[in-house]
């Protein structure tokens, strides 16, 4: 009989030990190695030694890799894809108990030693013995994990389903490893003629405020966009400011018109999303000096749960629009009282406007090799890339301004919801069913409110309304892209199912140990068996 390495509560808070011990942080060497150990972890389940050729890796980028471990049943064609991502935020907020970050089970018992450093919610829970703390217990190694013994188990008892594990890195910054495994996931589909049945994603339970301590399931993510603007002004030396606007006085007028400005924001099945807010507001000028600042720019965020990229940017602009009238308004005012010549009108334009422009005035090749100086700029990411092709741009066309240029800087997550999928309708309330045997009560939320790579599978947009974003977006095409049109092709519904956890990204992090080792194990497994039409009884243990 072949050996289970997963099959009791002490051996997945082993594996999850293990897990986490790997230090995967975005954007880091350890991120990069994570998929090499897991695939040589995956490698040693009895399964994936008689098929070692059905656990692959797939560039993400940046040295990254995607890990799948396919399992698969003679007489089964539907699939349930696992998705999870093993890369983590960093851990500087740990201070001095950073080296222990990693390591679960001395991290918890070092933080009793100072326990009356933190709040009174993290001091309780850590007194109770009820939680594990560390960096990715809760976000999302725990659901990693999960998604490993249910692999396995399906594979020594030949469950009648596939199941396909995919783990991606860099979830926490621009999803590009599922944006990759995207692509992987329809050439499967399409080569070996595997019919998705349900994306089953395995990020936790997050709270709904400070004092909740319900758990959830998911039957959808919200979406994030990000608006931004780049601010061209016009220089002045400071002992004649009227000869010039500054471009941080522009940008005032539009921070302020953005930051929880009630018309972005959505409500659906009794849900609604928080108010956009600033992410960062700068001017670009680099040294001191008695010259007045001429260029700035800012990044708005924006939550969504119906609204397309295209909706979203008609709104930005009328809403700039708007914003630079007031500008225009209080700056001819204050002209008029110091009996001085105002500069102009500030326009307002959209990126794909201006590219046009310079396209006409500069010609094709110059605007590439332009944007390529820009992006040869290793230290810059996508969306310092982003904002200095429009300011690159605009200082070849200065007769554009005074100017606001509305644009897309990466990253962007589509809303999906599957909350009228017959399936999750199904699935949500078996397992609210099952849950009673923990005398736990699941409940049920429409959008998850954490942002997750759900958002790159399910994806409904018949409009082509995408294409605002890729016209907008700077660097589209060059360092980020979304492969909008290979996700149309995984229509399968998706939900969200995971342990109960707190204060993902925070120094206490920190996972339900009955959650993770005894409830969602046992709830999982019913739910796929379920799935697979395989009868079964309900159990507690």
């Amino acid at each position: 009989m072949n050996q289970s390495h997963f099959d009791t509560p002490e051996k997945l808070r082993s594996l999850l030990c293990e897990l986490v011990s790997w230090d995967s942080r975005t954007l880091t060497e350890g991120e990069r190695f994570f998929s090499w150990k897991l695939q040589n972890k995956l490698g040693e389940l009895s399964y994936f030694k008689e098929h070692p050729e059905q656990v692959t890796l797939h560039d993400a980028g940046l040295g990254r890799q995607v890990v799948q471990a396919l399992y698969t049943h003679p007489d089964a064609s539907d699939t349930i894809v696992l998705i999870s991502h093993f890369d983590t935020v960093h851990t500087d907020e740990y201070g001095a108990l950073e080296p222990l970050a990693f390591h679960p089970e001395e991290l918890t018992k070092k933080l009793l030693e100072s326990k009356e450093t933190l709040t009174e919610a993290a001091r309780s829970d850590l007194e109770s013995g009820n939680y594990l703390f560390g960096r990715g217990t809760m976000d999302m190694k725990m659901g990693l994990a999960l998604h490993m013994q249910l692999i396995e188990r399906a594979s020594l008892e030949m469950w009648p389903i596939n199941l396909l594990l995919c783990t991606v890195p860099d979830e926490e910054v621009n999803s590009a490893g599922m944006r990759a495994a995207v692509k992987e996931l329809v050439r499967l589909q399409e080569e070996t003629g595997l019919r998705y049945k349900l994306f089953l994603n395995g990020e936790p339970s997050f709270s709904q405020g400070p004092t909740d301590t319900k758990e959830y399931m998911y039957s959808g993510t919200i979406g994030k966009i990000m608006p931004a603007a780049l601010f061209y002004g016009k220089e002045t030396h400071v002992g004649e400011p009227l000869k010039g606007i500054t471009a941080d006085y522009m940008a005032s007028f539009l921070t302020q018109a953005m930051e929880w400005n009630p018309l972005f924001q959505e409500s659906d099945r009794g849900e609604s999303t928080p108010l956009p807010v600033t992410l960062l507001q700068k001017d670009l000028k680099i040294q001191y000096s008695t010259q007045t600042p001429q260029r700035a720019a800012a990044l708005y965020n924006v939550f969504v749960f119906k609204q397309s990229a295209a909706e979203v940017l008609n709104l930005f602009e009328r809403v700039a629009k708007d914003a630079m009238a007031q500008c225009n308004e209080a700056y001819r005012t204050v002209c008029a009282r110091e009996n001085a010549e105002p500069v102009g009108n500030i326009r307002v334009m959209r990126f794909e406007e201006l590219l046009e422009y310079a396209h006409n005035k500069l010609g094709e090749g110059e605007v590439a090799r332009l944007k390529q100086e820009v992006l040869l700029q290793e230290d810059w990411d996508d969306r310092e890339q982003s904002i200095r092709i429009v300011d690159t741009l605009m200082i070849e066309c200065q007769e554009l301004g005074p100017a606001v240029v509305l644009f897309y800087a990466p990253p962007y997550y589509p809303a999906v919801n599957s909350s009228e999928d017959p399936l999750v309708i199904e699935s949500i309330q078996f397992l609210k069913d099952r849950a009673q045997a923990f005398d736990l009560a699941l409940e049920q939320v429409h959008y998850f409110n954490g942002i997750c790579d759900l958002s790159y599978v399910h994806y409904q947009d018949k409009e082509d309304n995408w294409k605002a974003f890729a016209n907008n977006t700077p660097v589209y095409g060059a360092t980020y892209d979304i492969p909008f049109e290979d996700m149309r092709k995984l229509t399968a519904p998706v939900l969200n199912v995971g342990p109960f956890g707190k204060d993902a990204h925070q120094k206490t992090e920190r996972v339900h140990i009955d959650s993770a080792f005894k409830e969602m194990p046992v709830l999982l497994e019913q739910l796929v068996k379920k799935l697979a039409g395989m009868q079964q009884k309900p159990k507690s243990r």
